[in-house]
């Protein structure tokens, strides 16, 4: 219960946040209008129940099944699968193309986890001039050592996101998974 009163706790500090820095999803913007995340899209996760679902010995192709997928020995809780840091873990809905090209799309929920460090690649939630954005985490070295970092899009019809001098980029979590519908 206590990991439940934590997370709202931190969602009720995350939104006052949002709210003080006047962040909402109206804020106009030359890197994209549509790319603005709300803090109300923001979700907890929370695991109430453990449900263990068959998971195959070994991977499956995309064509002609295996009959060796018939030996289903292991099961999985996709709670523990998903979800490293339940504390730290929320959940959000995508509403932009940005991403398309990395397979992420309008409508996509995505899993962010505040505690892992972004790393060069990773996909990750950004804040750059008190919005919300949703990029490829891109560092670089300088020839001077001092680390390049500016923020990728994964569709052409989007522009990068190179930091000018007065602007900050804050990494508010690193994506760790797409929750997509198929049906």
């Amino acid at each position: 219960m206590d990991k439940i009163s934590d997370n709202s706790s931190q969602l009720v500090e995350i939104k006052t946040w949002l709210k003080s820095n006047k962040i909402t999803p109206s804020i106009q913007s030359k890197y994209a209008i549509d790319d603005c995340i709300s803090g109300y899209d923001l979700r907890l996760i929370q695991a109430h129940s453990k449900i263990e679902l068959p998971y195959p010995l070994e991977s499956v192709a995309a064509g002609f099944p295996s009959p060796a997928q018939d030996y289903m020995e292991k099961r999985i809780d996709l709670n523990d699968h998903l979800i490293h840091n339940p504390v730290t873990t929320f959940i959000l809905k995508v509403n932009s193309l940005s991403m398309k090209n990395a397979g992420i799309e309008v409508g996509d929920e995505i899993l962010i986890d505040r505690s892992l460090e972004a790393e060069h690649g990773d996909i990750v939630l950004a804040l750059i001039n008190n919005e919300f954005t949703v990029k490829r985490f891109m560092q670089t070295k300088s020839e001077h050592g001092i680390p390049d970092i500016w923020l990728k899009a994964e569709n052409p019809d989007f522009p990068d996101i190179h930091p000018h001098s007065e602007e900050q980029i804050i990494i508010w979590g690193v994506i760790t998974c797409i929750l997509k519908k198929l049906k």
